[in-house]
């Protein structure tokens, strides 16, 4: 029997340097690619500085295994929008993608966009958009569909997407919103990584980044080292939360320090705006033997911050595979 195995999707931290985003976007893609990774995240949202449609057929041109996880934000499009663009890459490469639906982004986005659907609301039309389009992308016949946000009278995609390259879709959402639509519609559901590391894993799939070195104490001075503390990325984390209902966002901003756990659970990335996610930091043997014990408690899939240097990532490779499961 093969042995189960963890697919990680690598994710570049916040760039705010569109100059650099693409170069640093494509590296992490094409070493992904060469070690086992199964794809890389790909964001959505205003300040995006690539669509991220476009930026996986940049990417799957250019790598050979690759399946992007690409965030999608009914805000942005039809689901037979979405439909169609997942056809098109299934037809252009012959491999499937992943999809993370997300409703989230900036308030002020939002109102400049004219949606003013609730927090509530905008996961209603997420649970629709997910059902419309795998009707959409699995039947054979016409689809009819008649929801609160979306219908659809006889609207069919040509062609029908094979079965074995149907995406998978991944909800990240926290609120209980975002748990119901992914109960309801059979999403991957992801969660935070837990600050108390051994309690708390209730979804088979965790968003965190990983610093590793071959000991524990090289690995925690090296984090630090990387990610420094500094008041003005601290105030830039407090202006986005002031523009942000974001349930996962406020939960991990209440009341938590930046201080580097004695577990390796560390927040100071996230604080200091460089990460959008919390930090797990050890030696390679501890960080593998945390995630093949989170593998035992169901964890299958993993969206992993990953800091977009050659050397770090090979870090990063050795203690996944010191977990046996990647």
């Amino acid at each position: 029997m093969t042995p189960p195995r963890l697919r990680v999707f690598p994710a570049i931290s916040r760039n705010r340097d569109p100059q650099k985003y693409v170069g640093e976007l494509m590296r992490v893609a094409e070493f992904a690619d060469r070690n086992g990774f199964e794809g890389i995240l790909l964001f959505e949202g205003n300040d995006v500085f690539v669509e991220p449609w476009a930026m996986a057929q940049h990417i799957m041109g250019a790598t050979t295994q690759s399946s992007p996880l690409i965030a999608v934000n009914p805000v942005y499009m039809h689901p037979f929008t979405a439909a169609k663009f997942v056809s098109s890459l299934a037809q252009l490469h012959g491999r499937k993608i992943y999809l993370n639906m997300i409703t989230g982004t900036a308030v002020s986005d939002l109102q400049g966009l004219g949606d003013d659907q609730s927090h509530a609301d905008r996961y209603i039309r997420l649970g629709e958009f997910v059902g419309l389009m795998r009707q959409l992308l699995s039947s054979p016949r016409p689809v009819n569909f008649e929801g609160r946000f979306y219908r659809a009278h006889h609207l069919q995609l040509r062609p029908r997407l094979p079965a074995e390259l149907m995406p998978e879709f991944l909800i990240a959402g926290q609120s209980e919103a975002a748990q119901r639509v992914a109960n309801e519609t059979g999403c991957i559901k992801m969660q935070m990584l837990p600050q108390d590391l051994d309690r708390g894993l209730n979804a088979p799939g965790m968003n965190f980044g990983i610093f590793a070195r071959e000991g524990r104490e090289e690995a925690r001075q090296a984090a630090k080292m990387r990610f420094r503390d500094n008041p003005d990325d601290r105030e830039l984390l407090v202006l986005t939360m002031e523009n942000t209902d974001s349930v996962w966002k406020r939960h991990l901003y209440a009341g938590q320090s930046g201080e580097l756990g004695d577990n390796g659970y560390w927040l100071l990335p996230f604080l200091t705006f460089q990460a959008d996610c919390p930090y797990l930091v050890g030696s390679y043997q501890e960080i593998g033997a945390k995630l093949k014990d989170f593998a035992a408690k169901g964890l299958t899939t993993v969206m992993l911050d990953m800091v977009a240097d050659e050397t770090e990532m090979q870090h990063v490779c050795k203690a996944l595979a010191a977990s046996g499961m990647f």
